[in-house]
């Protein structure tokens, strides 16, 4: 029995492009350096393989007639067309779970980074400033206050760890979590002036686009300080120079933007500022992990195409399906 083409449409952590050529035919990116190619192929395509920043439109799915499946190495496809995926049955499938400590992580150490100025200390001493006297007194963390923007998985994982710095942790989400331990805001900006730490980590797309916009900025207040290692959309980014030019908050740690990988020059230029290139889930244990756990549940799809002919999972269900692949749970609070 031959093995399934896929089409890249992304460029793949090398080890996981491996796997993937390992396992199957891979055509990477051959729509964008030879359309005429491409053409010759289409009709063969039974996946998409691409990261959770990559763009599959309704235009290139319809131009693979046997696409299947479409599989994200990430959490997010809020770039892909999910209507029209499910209008044709095509399953999503995406790599929940092996990340999330790794988000949570860096989360935390933004925060950490951001309000004990990390950065700038680190500089300090580099530029012998030192000798000079004492930088400036920076922020406590242990005991203030943190405010969650999307109590999910990740967000829960965050308030584990915040628990442990004994701070107080309130959250807003799409729905309020049953059983949950935490205080619950129906908004974004009841919850941030509430808060001295308003942590972002809900889904990106169109529902939550600029949700994090000048009112919840003002909100949160000037000794207030937002972090997002959530989706650059979620952010309105231009509302957010806006206010650290102007005081109107303390301080930012950014790891997603807009329109990355371009950051604006405005957020290089700020001291009250800390800014990673989107590299919350970026280790090698969890990148290993994401790669074996994305050729797994594509293998294990197509093995359930094949016995059934369709099938069509997205949003909740891919959830389950991969939970029910790994013995996990998906648990908040």
């Amino acid at each position: 029995m031959s093995k399934p083409e896929i089409l890249i449409v992304a460029k793949l952590w090398p080890p996981y492009l491996q796997q993937l050529q390992d396992t199957y035919i891979v055509h990477d990116r051959i729509y964008e350096t030879d359309p005429a190619a491409f053409a010759q192929i289409a009709p063969r395509i039974r996946a998409i393989a691409g990261g959770g920043e990559s763009q599959v439109t309704r235009a290139l799915m319809d131009q693979l007639p046997s696409l299947e499946m479409i599989s994200v190495f990430g959490v997010g496809y809020d770039r892909y067309d999910v209507a029209a995926a499910r209008e044709r049955k095509i399953s999503i499938t995406n790599t929940p779970d092996v990340l999330t400590d790794d988000v949570a992580d860096m989360g935390i150490a933004l925060m950490l980074a951001l309000s004990r100025s990390v950065p700038q200390a680190d500089k300090y001493v580099r530029q012998g400033k030192w000798t000079s006297g004492p930088m400036p007194l920076a922020r406590k963390v242990s005991g203030a206050r943190l405010g969650i923007v999307g109590l999910g998985r990740i967000g829960s994982a965050i308030a584990r760890r915040a628990a442990g710095f004994d701070m107080s942790i309130a959250y807003t989400s799409r729905n309020q979590v049953l059983n949950c331990p935490y205080k619950y805001y129906p908004t974004p900006a009841a919850l941030a002036a509430e808060v001295d730490f308003l942590m972002v980590i809900t889904p990106g797309g169109a529902g939550t686009k600029g949700l994090i916009n000048a009112d919840v900025l003002s909100a949160l207040g000037k000794t207030g300080y937002l972090i997002n290692v959530a989706r650059g959309s979620v952010i309105d980014e231009s509302a957010l120079i806006v206010a650290l030019q102007n005081g109107v908050i303390a301080g930012a740690g950014l790891d997603v933007f807009e329109d990355e990988p371009n950051v604006p020059e405005a957020l290089c230029a700020m001291s009250n500022v800390v800014l990673t290139p989107h590299v919350a889930s970026a280790t090698w244990q969890t990148r290993k992990a994401m790669a074996s756990r994305a050729v797994t549940v594509a293998t294990l799809t197509f093995t359930r195409l094949g016995n059934s002919g369709s099938c069509s999972i997205s949003g909740p269900r891919v959830a389950r399906s991969i939970a029910a692949l790994s013995g996990t749970k998906n648990t908040a609070c």
